[in-house]
């Protein structure tokens, strides 16, 4: 790294800084901070979405991803992401909007009762502070590999995260929102160009293909189509007979005599319905998606911001992910990148192929995915710490300044928390996409499972803990215990229909033994205190916005477009 790339991630980050403090001079109420006033229009909101679904850890961990697992993984965010927004933005986050709700666990109370509401949000501190784990992890990675910081390059993403929580903490939404689409812009810059860089080093999408086959066709026919079976292969050439076929017994796998390694195939069926449901239950679970669509000034603009994150990720998927599929062209053997991890492959492509000056354009969209998820998750975390936990349950009757402030204090204590996942590392020793597999399996299918029933059924009340524990009950059974289970429930693809459809089930039992809820029921749950006064607060906003072209459907039908985009890609152009 030269002076000039320092001097243009200077150039291309520090003024988006600035003007996040600057926005945050003006926050006057917890409305502010919370839903940015309602005020937010749907460009605006979609950029954000945006902005926020792609990380470091998505340039870098979904590029390694893509280049262990192929086109298969960009399923994930052509269908099921967009599927997951389209689910939310015209139907699960409608009730929460027009009832004047700051945060979807709010209406899990509402559906399910304060249990459903807590647990909740005790699966989104968990899996979004893992995220942010992540998120640092991958930052950590970029910049020991480019600049050759080694460990010292801790320090400077914790100085990311301290800027990130500041700023944040004073600004609310409405700094996040806007930050985050200045910095999409700046990702968008350089996942364009540095994309553009390294499609010529391989020679396009035929010389991408023709090194795949030139190394292994098997694995190339894996990698460049959506439509075909995933072997996961793990080298047993140190192992004895007996525990080879130990192993064989456990996974269900089968040993391939001549490569020396244990391969369990998985359909491709299997592979894109689980890429399907992570993605659904990213958009659907997770608050920082709802939150910005809770900010929108009407519900115009709330489903029309649909149509702008899908449209952006659809286009930006190919170029971003691709770029782990070029890479195993040009690298095919993990072993030979750094610290022999696929998760490597974007940084190590930036090092052996950006020359100066792009090169500091590439970390600097790097360092803006960064600032805009950590910014996103902490805000997002903290709001549902300050109403669903600590005014829900802790201190009900304090004024709007009160909870104004714990929303501010609780920002950087969140951010600073993910920093825990970190040591030891061995939580990463598969690649972040794989760990991130395993956890959203357990605790995330299940939560997206009782906003599906809850929305689109009738299922009883109390349904509603309980399945959420069966559905964790089979995760953490396949996690710790998975040799007592049989083999077909252990896969880890599998595993997403399996935690799916045992939530559905024990939710159903139980309405089958208690009766059925009536149709649309929500009871009211705030009715005093500063959240019953805050909710009536957000819902005056609403009544005194215009909802322009409220009854058309333009938003709906772009929506369903670019889903159907996806869809062709994926299961046409690509399968």
């Amino acid at each position: 790294m030269s002076h000039w790339d320092w001097a243009i991630i200077a150039l291309l980050n520090i003024p988006i800084i600035v003007y996040g403090f600057y926005l945050g001079l003006k926050v006057r109420s917890s409305t502010d901070w919370f839903l940015a006033g309602r005020s937010l229009p749907w460009w605006l909101v979609g950029f954000s979405m945006y902005a926020t679904a792609i990380d470091s850890s998505d340039l870098v961990a979904d590029s390694g991803q893509a280049y262990k697992l192929g086109l298969s993984f960009f399923v994930n965010n052509w269908v099921g992401v967009v599927a997951g927004w389209v689910i939310a933005g015209f139907f699960i986050v409608l009730p929460m909007y027009r009832r004047g709700m700051y945060t979807n666990a709010e209406y899990l109370e509402a559906r399910f009762g304060s249990g459903a509401r807590v647990l909740s949000v005790l699966v989104q501190m968990q899996y979004r502070t893992a995220v942010m784990a992540f998120i640092a992890y991958a930052a950590f990675k970029t910049l020991d590999i480019v600049c050759g910081w080694g460990t010292d390059a801790w320090w400077a993403v914790g100085a990311l995260a301290v800027v990130a929580s500041v700023y944040t903490a004073i600004g609310g939404l409405r700094s996040v929102a806007i930050t985050d689409t200045l910095q999409f812009i700046v990702m968008l810059i350089a996942a364009l160009v540095f994309w553009g860089l390294v499609w010529n080093a391989v020679g396009g999408w035929e010389g991408t293909r023709q090194k795949l086959e030139a190394h292994d066709p098997e694995v190339a026919a894996e990698i460049l189509h959506i439509g075909h079976d995933k072997i996961d292969r793990e080298d047993v050439s140190e192992l004895s007979e007996d525990e080879i076929e130990e192993k064989k017994r456990n996974t269900g796998g089968q040993y391939n005599k001549e490569k020396k390694v244990l391969e369990r195939r998985s359909s491709a069926w299997l592979v894109i319905f689980s890429m399907i449901i992570l993605g659904v239950a990213y958009s659907v679970v997770n608050h920082t998606q709802s939150m910005r669509l809770l900010g929108s000034r009407s519900e115009w603009d709330l489903k029309m911001s649909v149509f702008v994150a899908g449209f952006t990720l659809v286009v930006m998927s190919f170029f971003n992910l691709s770029m782990g599929i070029m890479g195993r062209a040009l690298h095919p053997v993990a072993d030979n990148l750094p610290d022999g991890k696929h998760d490597a492959i974007y940084p190590f492509l930036v090092t052996e192929l950006a020359p100066v000056g792009l090169k500091g354009i590439v970390v600097a969209g790097i360092l803006a995915a960064v600032l805009s998820t950590f910014d996103s998750i902490g805000s997002t975390l903290s709001a549902l710490f300050t109403r669903d936990i600590y005014a829900r349950f802790l201190v009900r009757h304090g004024d709007d300044s009160h909870y104004l402030k714990v929303g501010r204090l609780a920002t950087p204590l969140v951010i600073a928390a993910s920093f825990l996942y970190i040591y030891p590392r061995d939580f990463l020793k598969e690649g972040m996409v794989d760990f991130f597999l395993d956890i959203c399996s357990v605790f995330v299918v299940p939560l997206l499972t009782l906003y599906l029933m809850g929305r689109f059924t009738r299922v009883h009340r109390r349904s509603g803990v309980i399945g959420l524990c069966a559905g964790a009950a089979y995760g953490l059974a396949r996690l710790f215990a998975g040799s007592y289970l049989p083999v077909f429930l252990t896969d880890k693809y599998g595993a997403y229909s399996y935690s799916l459809l045992i939530t559905a089930a024990a939710m159903v039992a139980v309405s089958l033994a208690l009766g059925w809820e009536k149709k649309g029921e929500l009871r009211t749950v705030e009715e005093d205190g500063w959240l019953g006064r805050s909710q009536a607060e957000a819902r005056q906003l609403l009544d005194s916005q215009a909802e322009e072209a409220s009854g058309s459907r333009l938003p709906a039908i772009l929506a369903l477009l670019v889903l159907a985009l996806g869809c062709i890609l994926s299961f046409v152009i690509f399968w």
